[in-house]
């Protein structure tokens, strides 16, 4: 059933639709992981000031001992704002995540060190980064669900792949704000207070987002916003975790499975490669905030390109190409640039990476989109994903930073190839390409031609093509 009631618009019309909705609210997408990403790219400057150890190493992994925390917020923030967005709308769930995300960065931005406030300092920080961690947790699975929905049909793919751009574009924009203090300030004036700019600018640019989210349109319909609140004797309200666990529980286990070796991957390629470049390989810092800058930057223009490719072939092939080429790869390039001090080959094997990367970066929230209907949809995306991240994805610094310390960095190679194993027999076992999804049958058909019939139970999909 389809969430508009006017009128059917024209293609153009609905394409200008999707496009004003989609920037809107992948501005914030952008927003909130930028001032995620802040924290990893700037803890190198940051780190003498909310810990004791002496030993870069060592102050360094206890610095992603802290960026782990955040994720330990995940599964909760995505619980509590996937039932929010699946009772309230999206829009007002999209909007109540940027203004959390927006308050931590201005905290972190003010903070004061250990030096003024003991361990009182380290405390807070934590405490923040919980926060942000609980935002975040909530954006993924909203962003994800609402720009599914307000994609056209036959781009879909297309469309719902900004999600990763402005993912990817979060990251950019904090090695960019990184390389540019880099050549702008003294590295003592850095580490002495110009780490908490990039904070600032993060909360900031916040607020203009909640500006911008203010002019969203809703993707439920008043009709589907009201029977959320509809109780019905015996059935499950939308929205909750009785509904999630009792009759959509299969697509949830799927919805963790593909995002396993996914988020492991691009965490390794993305985040704990500059460490890893600097640490591992020996490259000088100021060489790997270019290298990742780039590498990413044309990461990010590669989205819409896979997105475009998923909406002629199918999504399923995406993932496959992202499952075998990782398996087959990651150990190669990973043993490869651990022995490299050249930064254009450290280039080279960083964008080998994020192109196998791609397959699954692309496409991965619309496929988790289109395995819920829309009464459990953002709750379910948002629990599946956090769930994989907060124990594969967003433990890969800590893992890394404790194998490099102890010497064992194969091991790591050997832990990201795995987890991208699990994930490839999901896709090739779980998934089906081009059959008609919950989405099709909300929102129209992306692959299957008029006159499709859709038939759902309660754990999937069956699908039956009428002539």
């Amino acid at each position: 059933m389809s969430t508009q009631q006017a009128a059917p618009l024209s293609e153009a019309a609905q394409t200008r639709k999707a496009v004003s909705n989609i920037l809107k609210g992948s501005a914030g997408n952008l927003v909130e992981w930028f001032d995620l990403y802040v924290y990893t790219v700037f803890a190198a400057y940051f780190q003498s000031h909310f810990f004791n150890s002496s030993d870069d190493l060592q102050a360094g992994l206890e610095a992603m001992a802290v960026f782990s925390t955040s994720f330990l917020m995940r599964p909760i923030g995505s619980w509590f704002f996937g039932r929010y967005a699946d009772r309230k709308g999206r829009k007002a769930a999209l909007t109540l995540s940027v203004t959390m995300m927006s308050a931590g960065s201005f905290a972190i931005a003010i903070l004061p060190t250990q030096d003024v406030i003991g361990l009182w300092a380290l405390i807070l920080l934590v405490f923040i980064r919980m926060i942000q961690g609980f935002s975040v947790g909530g954006e993924y699975g909203t962003s994800a669900t609402y720009m599914s929905e307000a994609a056209t049909a036959k781009r879909r793919g297309f469309f719902s792949s900004f999600q990763y751009v402005t993912l990817i574009g979060g990251q950019m924009l904090a090695l960019l704000v990184l390389v540019i203090l880099q050549n702008t300030m003294s590295k003592e004036d850095l580490t002495a207070w110009g780490w908490r700019i990039p904070f600032a600018l993060g909360g900031a640019a916040a607020l203009v987002v909640l500006w911008l989210r203010r002019s969203m349109e809703e993707t439920l319909s008043a009709d589907q916003l009201r029977a959320a609140h509809v109780k019905v004797e015996g059935e499950a309200q939308p929205g909750t975790m009785k509904l999630l666990f009792t009759k959509h529980w299969k697509p949830l286990l799927i919805c963790i499975g593909i995002t396993l070796g996914g988020t492991v991957a691009f965490y390794t390629y993305t985040n704990f490669i500059l460490k890893f470049m600097n640490d591992t390989s020996g490259i000088a810092k100021t060489d790997t905030s270019v290298i990742n800058f780039w590498a990413l930057f044309i990461f990010m223009l590669l989205q819409p390109v896979y997105g475009m490719l998923s909406d002629k072939i199918g999504r399923k092939p995406l993932l496959i190409w992202f499952g075998v080429t990782g398996v087959l790869f990651t150990w190669p390039l990973l043993s490869t640039l651990a022995g490299t001090k050249d930064p254009f080959v450290a280039f080279l094997l960083m964008f080998g990476g994020l192109l196998m990367v791609g397959g699954y970066t692309s496409i991965n929230a619309l496929v988790k989109a289109e395995l819920f209907p829309a009464s459990i949809r953002a709750l379910g995306v948002g629990l599946g994903y956090a769930i994989a991240n907060s124990l594969f994805g967003g433990t890969v610094p800590l893992i890394g930073a404790a194998l490099q310390k102890s010497g064992q960095v194969d091991m790591f190679f050997t832990y990201v190839t795995a987890a991208i194993f699990i994930s490839l027999l999901v896709y090739i076992f779980a998934l089906k390409n081009k059959k008609p999804t919950h989405l099709d049958a909300e929102q129209g058909n992306a692959f299957v031609a008029k006159g499709a019939v859709k038939e759902t139970d309660d754990d999937g999909t069956k699908d039956r093509v009428n002539a």
